[in-house]
Order: C-alpha cells, then sequence, then structure tokens
C-alpha cells in the first residue's frame, strides 16, 4: 500500500474515532474494499463513560436544630441491569432495530408469545444489512427492552426470554 493510500487511512480512522464520539457511541466498525485483494477492516472502540458514586455526606451540625422534616417515601429499589437477566438477549452490533420484516408486516415477537430456539426476535440493520437475530432458546418473551427503530449498540438488552 502507497504511503499516499496510508495517509488517507490515517485521516479516515480518525474521521471515525471522531464520529464515535461525537454520536456518544462506543464501538464503530467499518470495512472498505480498495480492490480485489486490498481492503481496510477497521473497529473502533473506547470503554463508557467512568460512573463515580460519591458517599452521602453528613450535613454541618447547626447551633439551632431545625426540626425534623416529616418522613419522605421510601425511595423505589434500585433496578438491576436488564443485560445481567439470564434470559436476556443483548445486541451483538451496533445499528437500528426493526420489529417486523417490512413496514406493515406483523412483527415478529409480542410479550407472552412463545417462541423456539432459532426464531427471529427482531432485526438489527448494520450498514446496510438486514441481520435477523435468533432466539438463543425456546421460551416465553417475558419483556422487550427496545422499541421499533431505536438505535442501538453493542450489549444493548433487547429482549428478556424466560
Amino acid at each position: 500500500m502507497a504511503n499516499k493510500s496510508h495517509d488517507a487511512d490515517v485521516a479516515f480512522i480518525k474521521a471515525l474515532a471522531e464520529l464515535l464520539h461525537d454520536n456518544d457511541l462506543t464501538e464503530l466498525q467499518v470495512k472498505r474494499d480498495y480492490d480485489e485483494n486490498d481492503s481496510l477492516n477497521v473497529r473502533v472502540s473506547r470503554v463508557g463513560p467512568a460512573v463515580s458514586v460519591q458517599a452521602p455526606v453528613a450535613p454541618p451540625i447547626a447551633a439551632d436544630p431545625a426540626p425534623a422534616p416529616a418522613a419522605a417515601p421510601s425511595a423505589p429499589p434500585v433496578a438491576e441491569d436488564p443485560a445481567s437477566h439470564p434470559g436476556a438477549v443483548t445486541s451483538p452490533m451496533v445499528g437500528t432495530v426493526y420489529m417486523q420484516a417490512e413496514p406493515g408486516a406483523p412483527a415478529f415477537i409480542s410479550v407472552g408469545a412463545s417462541i423456539s430456539e432459532g426464531d427471529t426476535l427482531l432485526i438489527v440493520e448494520a450498514m446496510k444489512t438486514m441481520n435477523h437475530i435468533p432466539a438463543p432458546n425456546s421460551g416465553t418473551i417475558k419483556r422487550i427492552m427496545v422499541e421499533d427503530g431505536a438505535a442501538v449498540e453493542y450489549g444493548t438488552p433487547l429482549v428478556i426470554i424466560e
């Protein structure tokens, strides 16, 4: 590969990194075919933003204590991450979700529907390619985590099957 092509590839990779950052994506993969025996396959990814947790700080002790506030309603329990559910099916790629084969067609799945291993759950479109996402096992659809037309990233929970 000539140096001129190498410089163009470096600029292309930098542009992909900027696209990744500007759109707050975690991963992007592109393949460029130059000719029959020459191609460039690039995968750019980054670690998600770090989440910092702060310990609660006790308020300073006042000389004149204020009256105690009325009992506050208890906070709802912290929901567990749906991706960690044993029946979760996660997206294998970055793309756009489609719940049916074509506009106006019935959806592949619905909550409460029984499915068999290998049945199509939904489609993830990535780079103009329609990727059918198969059910990893038989069961019942308990929850659909995405909407039709939604953008998903690698590892996004799509469906929960039990």
